[in-house]
């Protein structure tokens, strides 16, 4: 199919899974969170076709099985950082043929169906997707051929990641879309307020 969706995740393990939010609720709780809210994640995704889940470390795919729906693969992420395992992500899609290929993370359980289909669609006109997080990262990246320059000096896991992907993307010339913010789930108060807007939509 000539769009992908891949979502990268961590094994459901205790101690290597939300570990702001584990500080917090403690780390059983933090991992019981992060079970609770991939599932959420995977089951707006449901829908899809041609989902990978990329998964870290390397040798834990046999525990992630129960997370795949029917026409879903799994593939490990491989090593180095952030950046450079997007970008094999990407340069490994497009290598296999697709040619709208979108990535997402596991910490925003709000990302939708709708907003991948809309991702895929804007690449259509557009050599960059993003979606903003409200933390100053982003929620989803999108790109129609490989940028490796996008995921170089970046620094990974602070609030200056959108802002510099951004300038990357401009200063390469890039034609770029952006997609609606939404939040990451990463500390006690996002957890707090996800339950609370979920117990609100029950």
């Amino acid at each position: 199919m000539s769009q992908k969706l891949i979502v990268f995740l961590r094994t459901p393990c205790l101690g290597q899974v939300k570990t702001r939010l584990a500080q917090a609720i403690g780390g059983e709780a933090a991992l019981q969170a992060y079970r609770m809210l991939v599932a959420q994640l995977l089951e707006n995704l449901g829908c899809l076709q041609n989902v990978e889940l990329r998964f870290t470390p390397d040798s834990a795919g046999a525990e992630l099985a129960p997370w795949l729906r029917s026409g879903w693969t799994l593939m490990p992420q491989g090593e180095g950082n952030l950046g450079e395992r997007l970008a094999r992500a990407f340069h490994e899609s497009f290598a296999g043929g697709s040619q709208r290929v979108v990535i997402i993370g596991s910490d925003c359980p709000a990302v939708s169906s709708a907003d991948i289909e809309s991702a895929w669609h804007s690449l259509l006109t557009k050599s960059v997707v993003l979606g903003p997080a409200s933390d100053g990262g982003y929620w989803l990246i999108g790109l129609r051929e490989p940028q490796p320059g996008l995921f170089e000096n970046v620094p990974w896991s602070t609030s200056a990641v959108l802002e510099t992907t951004l300038a990357h993307a401009r200063n390469a010339g890039l034609t770029l879309h952006c997609l609606h913010e939404l939040t990451d789930i990463d500390t006690a108060e996002d957890w707090n307020e996800f339950n609370r807007a979920t117990q609100r939509n029950a």
